[in-house]
């Protein structure tokens, strides 16, 4: 009997990821669900038996301790991790600070954190994201009702630093068939169904409603697009990084040499700029950038300014565009 198609692709993903970093040992971010469950397996399988490297596959589990009975469920995680073949099996409770950000993007950003620490921990130069297709679509989606630019509809990246996404070719229901092929008993997040989330909704109400009417493969069509943008907009940014040098000044960013920029390049800058500055990434949108580059382009840019995320404000000065704290109460 050949092997099944939906375990065969979710392993296929993690092979390639596997030869990218081909040495040391490997991280798996395991949430007790579907998607991290069938990563988990397909790696301990693809760095097991004869012809394949070994390499020890160590299981982490992150409470955020959002939800009530986290700390009971992380500790079956770390079981099913173990019986599963995890070599070793890490868990972590973080706080979760949101810091004017959303609770979602709180936790994501004390979860990589967290991710990093283990990674350094272990020596390891890999860690393994269990994102599917469908939450590529959703991602890409979500930046098209935000109106955002090439770097958010590119959606999630494939590999960052030692973060690498290796099911973002598979589809939720695969990574559920695959655990179901492996006899694997897989949690269901109560978060995943509560539409008090905008990004349940998108998956649950509005997703279904593109796929009836417009036909099947929006999801497909949705991740093709972040694929075809993330080529564009790794160039741009390359372009914008050599940029930097030129326009970056001791005290801001010289509007001249800003001007002289191509659109693409002058709003990347703007943006990285904006970034260096304290404003959040989850909250720093295209519509800030425009604003930035509306104010540039006004010759009464002198007596004006922008309020952006993150308690920090751009205003000019001579030559100069100046990113400073915003006063409190002001």
């Amino acid at each position: 009997m050949g092997l099944d198609p939906d375990r065969a692709a979710v392993r296929a993903g993690v092979r390639r990821v596997l030869g990218e970093v081909p040495d040391g040992p490997v991280l798996v971010a395991c949430s007790g669900g579907a998607d991290s469950l069938a990563l988990l397996a397909a790696a301990v399988f693809e760095t097991r038996g004869p012809g394949r490297p070994a390499r020890s596959v160590v299981g982490v589990v992150v409470d955020h301790g959002l939800q009530e009975g986290s700390a009971e469920h992380t500790s079956r995680a770390v079981a099913q991790m173990a019986g599963l073949g995890a070599d070793e099996t890490v868990s972590a409770r973080v706080s979760v600070e949101s810091r004017g950000q959303g609770p979602e993007a709180a936790a994501r950003e004390a979860r990589y954190a967290v991710l990093e620490q283990v990674a350094e921990s272990f020596g390891a130069g890999l860690v393994l994201l269990g994102h599917t297709r469908d939450d590529q679509a959703e991602t890409v989606l979500l930046g098209l009702t935000r109106g955002s630019g090439a770097r958010s509809l590119a959606g999630m990246r494939r590999g960052f630093g030692v973060f690498r996404r290796p099911l973002l070719d598979v589809t939720r229901g695969q990574s559920e068939a695959a655990c179901h092929a492996d006899g694997i008993d897989f949690w269901a997040d109560p978060h995943n169904s509560d539409p008090r989330f905008t990004r349940v909704r998108v998956r649950d109400r509005v997703l279904p409603v593109l796929e009836e009417e417009l036909g099947p493969g929006v999801a497909a069509a949705l991740a093709r697009t972040a694929d075809a943008l993330a080529e564009d907009a790794e160039a741009l940014e390359g372009w914008a990084e050599e940029a930097w040098s030129g326009v970056a000044t001791p005290g801001g960013l010289d509007v001249p040499s800003l001007a002289a920029l191509p659109v693409a390049v002058r709003t990347r800058v703007l943006r990285r700029a904006a970034l260096e500055a304290g404003c959040p990434p989850s909250e720093l949108f295209r519509v800030h950038v425009s604003a930035l580059v509306g104010l540039l382009a006004d010759p009464e840019r002198a007596r004006k300014q922008v309020r952006l995320p993150g308690h920090v404000t751009a205003r000019t000065s001579g030559d100069t565009l100046h990113f400073l704290g915003t006063p409190v109460g002001g």
